[in-house]
């Protein structure tokens, strides 16, 4: 189960996963709220997909009546999904996010192990964690995508740590054809964020960096690729705001969301990553790192877990622009430097968060969970949707 349908980064994740899984033991079957990108992408690799409304912890939602509604949906999912479970003997639930609140009640109410991924840190949100932490808990497993994720439970509880992986080939178009394709003028540098435009994903802390007399000097152009989460468009008229207030408006760039990033990795000479809250495990940080760029990331989450500090890029202090600025300067006079960290970026990234490392840790998970699960009673034979002549079914 999936908290969206777009291809951003857990959206990867989910789509490598269950793309990748070996046939002869585990059989995927995805849920998704609608039917967007990601679940064509996963039906082209041959997974089943269900489309159906899902209950979603979003953070407009965190007051009396929304959490209300939304503990309410996560009944109606917990209902829905059993004729699912039922039908096709559904071994195991997998809740891709912390955020998807229906899978717990659908296996509990079935009694089949849950496994509850956890890709997000909850320091914001202090007086719902300690609660809610306790909901966690009652998930068979807790795969958190890195120490810092797992820090959260303060040793407690079934967290463990399974770092997500390089989700595709990350390159570098080259240059000049990047530049073209993006519109981007040749003659400027470019810094690029990538990712949802958001209160705390860092697209203002660029847009202030760019005022700063460093970037403002040597004219450098930010690009910030990604759309708004539904809901909340009223950030990406804050960072536009924010450009105009500054005076650098005509020196940003919103393409919006790109499916052609390799792009955006050839045309930027730097990327940011300057996400204001602690970022669990940023994939565009792990891609842009794959694709040989230069890195500046804020030290905190789980980016310090991805970037070396001067080894395979910067890391600089989150929030702090003028930090940002200043690195981004220093780099920039230097091509050498960039080069260098880029290429040691690569080869760390491609080697320590190989996709192969990720599938057996999720299949050595699943196997750890269902053979420690108590017996349940057979459940009645239930033949395939569309069953392969002589062949019985298996457990999903």
């Amino acid at each position: 189960m999936h908290s969206s349908s777009g291809r951003y980064g857990a959206d990867r994740q989910l789509l490598l996963v269950a793309s990748g899984l070996d046939r002869a033991r585990y059989d995927p079957i995805v849920a998704l709220p609608d039917h967007g990108p990601l679940a064509s992408d996963l039906m082209d690799a041959g997974v089943e997909v269900v489309a159906r409304p899902l209950s979603v912890l979003r953070r407009q939602n965190l007051n009396p009546l929304g959490l209300t509604r939304t503990l309410a949906a996560a009944g109606s999912d917990a209902i829905g999904l059993g004729s699912l479970i039922r039908r096709r003997r559904v071994a195991l639930v997998h809740s891709n996010t912390s955020v998807v609140l229906g899978g717990a009640a659908a296996a509990a109410l079935h009694g089949i192990p849950h496994v509850w991924q956890v890709r997000e840190i909850y320091s914001s949100f202090a007086r719902l964690w300690p609660p809610y932490r306790l909901l966690l808990g009652t998930a068979r497993a807790l795969p958190c995508v890195s120490e810092a994720t797992a820090a959260q439970f303060n040793g407690r509880g079934r967290a463990r740590v399974i770092h997500e992986a390089l989700a595709f080939d990350a390159r570098r178009e080259p240059k000049d054809n990047a530049r073209v394709a993006l519109g981007l003028d040749p003659r400027f540098p470019v810094i690029a964020v990538l990712g949802r435009i958001s209160d705390w994903k860092g697209q203002d802390v660029l847009v202030r960096a760019l005022a700063e007399a460093p970037l403002r000097e040597r004219g450098v152009v930010g690009l910030i690729a990604g759309e708004a989460w539904p809901g909340a468009e009223d950030r990406l008229e804050a960072v536009l705001g924010l450009a105009r207030e500054l005076g650098v408006a005509d020196r940003l760039q919103l393409p919006g969301f790109r499916d052609d990033v390799n792009s955006i990795y050839g045309a930027a000479d730097l990327i940011a990553v300057p996400s204001t809250a602690p970022d669990p495990l940023p994939g565009t940080a792990i891609e842009s790192a794959a694709a040989g760029c230069a890195v500046i990331a804020a030290a905190h989450g789980g980016l310090p877990e991805i970037i070396r500090d001067r080894d395979t890029g910067r890391l600089v202090p989150p929030g702090d622009h003028r930090a940002l600025a200043d690195a981004a300067a220093e780099l920039l006079d230097d091509p050498a430097e960039r080069e260098r960290l880029g290429a040691a970026a690569a080869a760390d990234v491609r080697e320590r968060f190989a996709p192969a490392r990720l599938l057996a840790a999720v299949q050595d998970l699943y196997d750890e969970v269902l053979l420690s699960r108590p017996a349940r009673a057979p459940a009645r034979r239930s033949w395939r949707r569309y069953p392969s002549p002589g062949r019985p079914p298996r457990d999903r």
